[in-house]
């Protein structure tokens, strides 16, 4: 079975379904097996079809369990959020049709069940980055500690405390509330991290931090432990695609006229479907 990881759809269900379909026609061509497609997070949100992308890979998942799935990213954590009353919705967002669906709780049930990270045959996926200090195993260990919140009775009452940007680097003593935020963060939002790996949340619309702040992306800190794996990641548009031996970034920044990417994990094949400019960049004028 030949794996494929796509980067952020944010509600460009049209070109995800280009995509799915050119994956499907690309893995015929190596055996008759179907191909596992694993979403890097961020399936809804800024894009012009938030409500078509979940209800589509609500059901591509549920149809096929252990095939298609998808992460949480920062975007899926924020539906649920609002969702649930616990986060203000934002001037930016299109989440209205979600919200007003009849199938929403559905929906919202299905997306807060996703996992937060998945690790198979050396590759490791997230949707924003891993703290230095994790390797792979502590870092599916941790994720587990979120989804089993998030999957748990008191589920409404964490999405109420999970904003916020300290604690911003990582401690094995950290404990409850601070240590699953810290955990969300550094899965679901981070960029840049100074030296020491601590994590920065304000220069977002860049490759790296301002001359002379010290900031390099997180993958670049030199202590990583996760080094020793490939990690796969989205949540990054500025950076576009990255491939290195040990790194597959995949937000390409479909919704802001770039790209929708898919690489097959096997042998690094690259599919790729043009996006409209559906979002007009900050940076531009």
């Amino acid at each position: 079975m030949r794996t494929y990881a796509i980067g952020d759809l944010q509600g460009c269900a049209h070109e995800a379904q280009l995509l799915i379909d050119r994956i499907v026609d690309d893995a015929r061509q190596h055996g008759p097996a179907q191909p596992r497609i694993l979403f890097v997070g961020d399936l809804i949100n800024r894009g012009p079809d938030s409500l078509t992308a979940l209800r589509r890979m609500k059901a591509l998942s549920e149809a096929n369990p252990g095939r298609i799935d998808a992460l949480l990213g920062n975007h899926d954590l924020h539906l649920i959020a609002v969702a649930v009353g616990a986060q203000r919705a934002s001037r930016s967002d299109t989440l209205d049709e979600i919200l007003a669906a009849p199938d929403r709780d559905e929906l919202i049930g299905w997306l807060r069940r996703r996992p937060l990270a998945m690790f198979l045959d050396a590759h490791l996926l997230v949707h924003a980055g891993v703290a230095p200090q994790w390797d792979a195993a502590q870092t599916m260990a941790l994720a587990h500690e979120v989804e089993t919140v998030l999957r748990g009775d008191g589920w409404i009452d964490f999405l109420g405390r999970m904003y916020g940007n300290e604690p911003n680097a990582w401690d094995d003593s950290l404990r409850g509330m601070a240590r699953l935020r810290c955990i969300v963060n550094a899965l679901t939002r981070m960029r840049l991290c100074a030296p020491d790996g601590s994590m920065d949340f304000l220069h977002k619309e860049s490759e790296s931090g301002p001359e002379g702040s010290g900031l390099v992306p997180w993958f670049d800190l030199p202590q990583r432990a996760t080094a020793d794996v490939t990690v796969v990641f989205g949540h990054w548009s500025a950076l576009g695609l990255v491939l290195r031996p040990n790194l597959v970034g995949l937000d390409s920044g479909c919704v802001w006229g770039g790209k929708l990417t898919a690489v097959c994990l096997d042998d690094r094949s690259l599919l790729q479907v043009d996006c409209p400019e559906y979002r007009e960049h900050s940076g531009k004028q």
